[in-house]
């Protein structure tokens, strides 16, 4: 590989710039640069705090796609990323913020912190938004049973008053809690 190429690959945010928050530009790209070299990850990490609005939100996409198979990566950044989780405003950080979440190794008291700031999400303008946070407060529920209650409880009055969306989660993942 020439040097060339290897100092474009290394600038993983170079790769994410460019065009409007409608597409994803070169995230599926640049995630499977990042899950071949680990080391590329703290890049996506300070791209959610950059200038450019385009950047933040590819970053956070990228970061959720490669923490799903990797969430590993994810240990060193736990403070910076639940204070990202409670400062953050634009609506594509968040959903991807919140699909991050449960995947970060909380303790109990960072749970119940999570789960204060993403129940905040759920007066988002954005649906998207606030279908991610429902699940993700599910998502933490079923690590931390003291969650258990107040998240059934939130989940059965979204599933009744939500958006179409919020509606649809909520019966999905009520029934998931019911389940043995």
């Amino acid at each position: 590989m020439n040097s060339r190429r290897s100092a474009r690959e290394q600038d993983v945010l170079a790769l994410l710039s460019g065009g409007d928050r409608r597409s994803v530009g070169q995230a599926h790209r640049v995630a499977k640069m990042v899950l071949g070299q680990p080391a590329l990850f703290p890049r996506l990490i300070q791209g959610m705090w950059n200038e450019d609005s385009v950047v933040r939100m590819r970053a956070a996409d990228v970061a959720e796609k490669v923490s799903l198979k990797k969430p590993e990566l994810l240990r060193p950044f736990k403070a910076e990323l639940l204070g990202l989780l409670a400062e953050a405003k634009q609506q594509e950080l968040r959903w991807h913020l919140a699909q991050i979440a449960p995947r970060l190794p909380l303790t109990a008291a960072e749970r119940a912190q999570a789960a204060r700031i993403l129940q905040t999400y759920l007066d988002d303008r954005s649906s998207i938004v606030k279908t991610f946070a429902m699940q993700a407060l599910a998502d933490l529920a079923t690590q931390d049973p003291k969650l258990l209650p107040a998240a059934m409880e939130l989940l059965g009055r979204l599933t009744r008053t939500g958006t179409p969306a919020m509606k649809a989660r909520g019966r999905k993942l009520l029934a998931r809690f019911m389940q043995p």
